[in-house]
């Protein structure tokens, strides 16, 4: 049986070598939290034993974070440092590597009032839209891991004790992630290639139009002409390759922004500005949201949907099969990385344009005019469930089944 330090240090790497897969001379930017200095002590020793140039981190804290939102003046929600969007914007023309380390509590921010959180989440979305068009065209290499804190680990274990909770939480992380095998790169190597033949299926059948139905879901996506099935592995202009999402199950395409009609529920809690939105309903015309209903967080979801114009609409289209691991391990991880690759998933906001033929070459203007939305925002919601049917429509009208009963019917 491994040790926790041999888990830890394969975690490291693997986010390092497989994540971001950091080149010689290239540096490395890591935001964090304060609860897990080891483990980002452990990414910087390991990116430099590997050839990094510099490792930069941005530390955060999660009381601190809510003491601003309780006590600082209103205004200060409205404003953005502008040393912090030429810190990103100059180190991504650099060429350099991001990383994100998530761990702050899913109820962060529960009852704070929604209009400081708005406010911020706007602000932030405006300031660094430059370097989300970087992240979002592949210009850069960037990944999303996870690490526990002591308020996440008893939000998805409240049945144990607090001395156990973060270290449950630990080893949901290594399998999730496959740190715990004895070869994790390879491992991620081998499900890559699982992935990818997924995608290559999906996009030599090119199909038109896909539609959902479960319980609480009737929807219809129609998909942009050109638009490209992805999954796990990118590559960056400069051909590197890199995992953006560690863990990842998904298969993932943009769907045509006016072309999304009809009505669909939530099937887990959305972690979102520091609350959880749970129990929703959002209805579509036209590609447009013309209604959200939610039995908790509904002023915090209606405020989603209002930060810009763009947020009215959908920007990614996800498949990932009931019957795969974050799934069938029955942890509800209160935490979109992990719950959204369990589930079936569409995403408010912005679409990444390398998910359309072309599209990583392409001005925001061309992007437009190909179907593709474009936001200050991108927030997925789960939607998937072992009753979900998707049927693809292709261009004929004839239809062919994608998924029965929540997973892979091909």
């Amino acid at each position: 049986m491994t040790s926790f330090n041999e888990n830890l240090t394969k975690y490291a790497e693997l986010a390092v070598k497989v994540g971001v897969n950091i080149q010689e001379g290239q540096s490395l930017y890591i935001t964090a939290s304060i609860d897990n200095p080891e483990f980002v002590r452990l990414l910087t020793k390991t990116a430099y034993e590997v050839g990094a140039k510099q490792v930069y981190v941005d530390w955060t804290d999660d009381v601190i974070t809510r003491t601003r939102f309780e006590l600082a003046p209103s205004e200060s929600f409205t404003e953005y440092p502008a040393w912090k969007i030429q810190e990103r914007e100059q180190l991504a023309e650099q060429g350099a590597a991001f990383m994100s380390v998530l761990s702050s509590s899913p109820d962060l921010l529960k009852g704070i009032d929604s209009s400081r959180i708005a406010a911020f989440q706007k602000a932030a979305g405006t300031a660094l839209s430059k370097y989300r068009q970087y992240v979002q065209s592949d210009k850069i290499s960037w990944t999303v891991v996870a690490a526990p804190s002591k308020a996440w680990a008893a939000k998805v274990f409240p049945e144990l004790a607090e001395d156990q909770q973060v270290s449950a939480l630990w080893d949901a992380i290594f399998k999730a992630v496959r740190a715990d095998v004895e070869s994790p790169i390879e491992a991620w190597l081998k499900h890559d290639d699982t992935l990818h033949k997924k995608v290559d299926y999906l996009n030599d059948k090119n199909y038109k139009k896909l539609h959902y139905t479960a319980p609480g879901t009737d929807l219809t996506i129609e998909l942009p002409k050109g638009h490209l099935w992805c999954g796990a592995g990118s590559v960056n202009e400069k051909g590197e390759t890199f995992m953006a999402n560690m863990p990842t199950e998904e298969v993932f395409t943009v769907p045509l922004k006016t072309g999304v009609d009809g009505v669909v529920s939530s099937t887990k809690p959305l972690s979102y500005g520091g609350n959880i939105i749970d129990d929703f309903k959002i209805t579509f015309e036209k590609g447009r949201i013309v209604k959200v209903e939610a039995a908790e967080g509904q002023e915090v979801l209606q405020q989603l949907v209002d930060t810009d114009e763009g947020a009215k609409y959908l920007g990614e289209v996800a498949l990932v099969p009931h019957q795969s691991p974050i799934s069938e391990s029955g942890l509800l991880f209160y935490n979109t990385l992990y719950d959204e690759n369990a589930s079936n998933h569409l995403a408010i906001g912005s679409a990444y344009a390398f998910c359309l033929e072309g599209g990583k070459k392409m001005s925001q203007e061309e992007l437009q005019e190909h179907g593709l939305n474009q936001s200050i925002t991108h927030v997925d919601f789960m939607i998937g469930s072992d009753k979900m049917d998707i049927d693809g429509i292709l261009e004929d009208g004839s239809k062919e089944a994608i998924f029965r009963g929540g997973n892979w019917a091909f």
